[in-house]
């Protein structure tokens, strides 16, 4: 498995407004391929806002990564500051923690 976490800025944005459009967001996200989970982060007091996504495989990340969405979200003005880090996933201890691994 894989881990995605981005992070950015609200520009122009309110938390509100980002919330809707989460929300609408949210069933594109759900049948991205290979995406096994979305977290949707929100720090309003820092301004930080973001999102943690577990992917089956590293592939999976890569291919969201050269996707139009992907690159749509990241064109998106309202969203400044962006960072994204990939990690590889501990398979023994995060088993150990409670982290199922895909079949």
């Amino acid at each position: 498995m894989h881990i995605l976490i981005i992070n950015f800025n609200l520009n122009d944005l309110s938390r509100t407004q980002y919330e809707e459009v989460c929300d609408s967001l949210a069933e594109t996200f759900a049948a991205v391929p290979g995406l096994i989970s979305k977290h949707w982060l929100a720090n309003e007091e820092a301004n930080t806002y973001g999102g943690v996504y577990l992917w089956e495989n590293r592939q999976a990340m890569v291919d969201y990564k050269e996707s139009e969405l992907f690159a749509a979200i990241g064109a998106n003005p309202a969203l400044v500051n962006i960072t994204a880090t990939d990690f590889e996933v501990l398979a023994g201890p995060s088993q150990v923690t409670g982290v199922a691994q895909p079949a």
